[in-house]
């Protein structure tokens, strides 16, 4: 798929991820089945504001530096647990492979 494509197929995985839950950036990388962690933290610091960009998070659980406080403060208005300024991803990581609808791949 060219970068529009590419562009246009992140979004989509993110706007997919439901309240409450969140995804990783390689969680997204391996959705969409190109790229990795970095290529998708590049389409959503460009893109990603029209996307409920806070639902993605590193794989440490910990926001990116430059949007953590207004990243944890809208997990929580999803009703995601914060721990020390930590995710657990045990417990709210989405996973498009259980039964979501539309899902493909």
């Amino acid at each position: 798929m060219d970068r529009e494509e590419y562009v246009e197929a992140v979004l989509q995985a993110v706007e997919s991820i439901p309240e409450g839950s969140v995804a990783t950036y390689g969680d997204i990388a391996e959705y969409v089945g190109q790229g990795g962690p970095r290529q998708v933290g590049a389409i959503m610091r460009e893109y990603g504001a029209s996307v409920p960009w806070w639902r993605v998070i590193r794989a440490s659980g910990v926001p990116a530096d430059e949007v953590g406080d207004e990243q944890l403060h809208r997990l929580r208005s999803d009703g995601v647990r914060i721990t020390n300024d930590r995710v657990n991803l045990r417990d709210v990581r989405w996973n498009p492979l259980a039964g979501s609808p539309g899902h493909h791949n």
